[in-house]
């Protein structure tokens, strides 16, 4: 007789199959052993709200529909709190400030838990994510300190190709090849849209490319180290959150302490409490939320399609910023932004369709011998009019 397969509340979602057993029927004889389909389910449960009843395209569109409204809220609080005079230099600062308030969030809802269970994932691996969150948030608050906004968020739209490659490197995944059509068309847009803001933005500065370049190759790697740490290990999103942004937040204290920066920071802050810390609350609490509604993605869709959603809500974000914010604007933003959303569509439908490279070569192939033959057909019929005619 199969035992049922036990499974704590904490374990919000495994990627994969969960390859749990089957519940015994009462009753014995020969009769075959059934489960129901609410036991089967793989629980999706954000915070506290649970999922888990409703169908897969329903969980996915209510948190593409998070993503969307908490990251907006998120992209327009950091350009707010970088337009107070003089808190440009100040970036790592807010980074150190958003992972206390991260970390705390995290404390505060595991402590609400009512199921307490250890730490699912090693710590040599929140060690290295911890780096990485701390390598790709504190280049990319620090680069718009040399960027305009748009310029950044158009970088990170273009996330997707350092995830492609990560993925292929860290998990051995195997990808079709619009998803590589969709890399290059968001190079090219991203090529584009950088080479426009150099012409017409007085922030402009290359350092700040590096930088955000710099965090996105960060970036890359954290969604395919998470994406396996989680599914091997089946951890809880609030351990992951607690351990990389706590970890990343005493790497961060010792640096900036090193450095004499720490306190500049704070002094600063102290100045300007609302306009900083007031508005970093709102900043770290709506992107803890969208944080917490990414993971849930990331496990249950995978980290590639998690980064074509959070790169759409990029979209509308560097819209919004032109609209509230003022700053230059060129024509060419737009064509290269289009050229970027083309490789986002490209991506997306790729995950409905089956074109493999074998198929490309099969469609050549045949387009190759369509025209060979026709070419040699007129030739052999031309030479024999020739002889005929001699």
């Amino acid at each position: 007789m199969t035992t049922p397969t036990s499974r704590t509340s904490s374990e919000v979602v495994y990627i994969g199959n969960s390859g749990g057993g089957t519940k015994p029927e009462l009753g014995g004889g020969n009769r075959r052993n059934t489960s129901s389909p609410d036991e089967d389910r793989k629980e999706v449960k954000i915070l506290f709200f649970d999922l888990t009843y409703y169908n897969t395209t329903t969980q996915f569109l209510l948190c593409c529909a998070g993503v969307f409204v908490l990251y907006l809220l998120y992209g327009y609080m950091q350009e707010l709190i970088f337009t107070l005079d003089g808190f440009k230099p100040y970036g790592w600062f807010l980074t150190l400030v958003q992972f206390a308030y991260y970390t705390g969030f995290g404390y505060i809802e595991r402590s609400v838990e009512s199921v307490k269970v250890p730490r699912c994932i090693p710590m040599k691996t929140y060690i290295l994510l911890a780096f990485l969150t701390l390598g790709t948030m504190g280049l990319s608050n620090s680069s718009l300190g040399y960027l305009n906004y748009p310029t950044q968020v158009i970088f990170k739209c273009c996330k997707l190709v350092p995830v492609l490659i990560g993925s292929i490197l860290i998990q051995g995944k195997k990808h079709g090849p619009l998803d590589f059509f969709a890399a290059i068309a968001m190079c090219v847009g991203l090529t584009l849209f950088t080479l426009a803001d150099s012409q017409v933005s007085p922030a402009f500065n290359p350092f700040g490319v590096l930088l955000i370049s710099l965090a996105l190759l960060c970036d890359a790697a954290i969604g395919n180290v998470q994406e396996k740490a989680m599914r091997e290990h089946k951890a809880p999103n609030n351990e992951v959150v607690i351990y990389s942004y706590g970890i990343g937040f005493v790497y961060l204290s010792v640096i900036m302490l090193l450095t004499g920066n720490l306190f500049d920071g704070f002094a600063f802050c102290l100045k300007h409490p609302v306009e900083t810390f007031g508005y970093a609350f709102l900043f770290s609490l709506s992107g803890y939320l969208g944080i917490q509604i990414v993971l849930t993605l990331v496990r249950t869709c995978g980290a590639p399609l998690a980064a074509t959603v959070t790169t759409a809500r990029k979209a509308v974000t560097i819209a919004l910023s032109f609209v509230f914010f003022s700053k230059p604007f060129t024509i060419n933003y737009l064509w290269s932004g289009l050229i970027v959303v083309l490789g986002i569509y490209l991506n997306v439908y790729s995950k409905r369709s089956k074109l493999t490279f074998a198929d490309i070569r099969r469609i050549c192939g045949r387009l190759i011998q369509r025209v060979v033959p026709s070419r040699g057909g007129s030739s052999s019929s031309s030479t024999k009019k020739l002889l005929l005619e001699v």
